[in-house]
């Protein structure tokens, strides 16, 4: 077998792999949207007196403590997976082109079950968290902040945190899958769960301040979901994204600052 008609059989494997890790990640991501769109609608509905209110995801017991947070994990990778496709795609390449035969598509799924495992991890967090603010009574059980301080306060952080060095650093990581790949390098399916955690580390690193806006927004409210979404998927793939972050920033701050002394 020549060497032409290899590197051939090479890129016809790697197109069969790379469709079906995007059909994969296409139809995950679909299913999320599709929860939280049902999830959304019970909410509506409950605002509307259609639904008892006894239903809303206060942190009244066990049970619905686990709904919210089923809630927040799904949402994650609804909106997290589709900015991680493209560095879950090279990966797979990587992988392949590094003759790891028979493991590409494990390695590939274990990569991205280790970047939604970081993410699952901030969806316990952001749980507590929303737990706190309805104890402290500055946000409602229908999960968007009523404080004008807290949510100033967020708005003014997320704003700063867009232009700190953490940001750059993080953001750097996430905009160049070479850069990430090469430098976090590690065989076999528990290289492939280790890299797929740090750069969820990297992207959590990149993203927290921007997913607890969702707090200012409503976290149910798929408007905002979807915005922030789109502001992430901007912010790492597009070659001005670093700038339209920057500006965002400013406009957090703007819009924070506004909420503060406005009363």
């Amino acid at each position: 077998m020549t060497s032409s008609t290899l590197d051939r059989l090479v890129e016809g494997a790697l197109r069969r792999d790379r469709a079906v890790i995007v059909a994969g990640l296409f139809a995950l991501s679909v299913l999320a949207w599709l929860y939280l769109w049902r999830e959304a609608d019970v909410m509506d509905r409950m605002m509307a007196g259609e639904l008892p209110m006894a239903m809303q995801p206060t942190a009244a017991s066990a049970t619905t403590l686990l709904l919210v947070f089923l809630m927040w994990a799904v949402m994650m990778v609804g909106m997290m997976v589709p900015s991680a496709a493209p560095m879950i795609l090279f990966y797979a390449a990587m992988v392949r082109r590094n003759s790891e035969r028979g493991t590409l598509l494990p390695a590939a799924w274990i990569f991205t079950g280790g970047y939604l495992l970081v993410w699952t991890a901030f969806s316990l967090a952001a749980t507590a968290l929303q737990v706190l603010f309805e104890a402290l009574s500055v946000a409602s059980s229908m999960m968007v902040v009523n404080s004008r301080w807290l949510a100033g306060g967020l708005l003014v952080a997320a704003g700063i945190y867009q232009w700190s060095p953490l940001k750059e650093v993080c953001l750097a990581k996430c905009r160049s899958p070479l850069h990430f790949i090469t430098g976090h390098w590690h065989a076999g399916r528990i290289g492939a769960l280790r890299m797929g955690a740090v750069h969820g580390l990297y992207c959590l690193g990149c993203c927290w301040a921007l997913m607890l806006l969702l707090f200012v927004g409503g976290v149910m409210n798929l408007v905002c979901v979807a915005l922030i979404t789109m502001f992430v998927l901007i912010e790492k793939l597009t070659p001005r994204g670093r700038l339209v972050g920057r500006v965002a920033g400013v406009g957090f701050v703007v819009a924070g600052v506004y909420l503060l002394v406005s009363g």
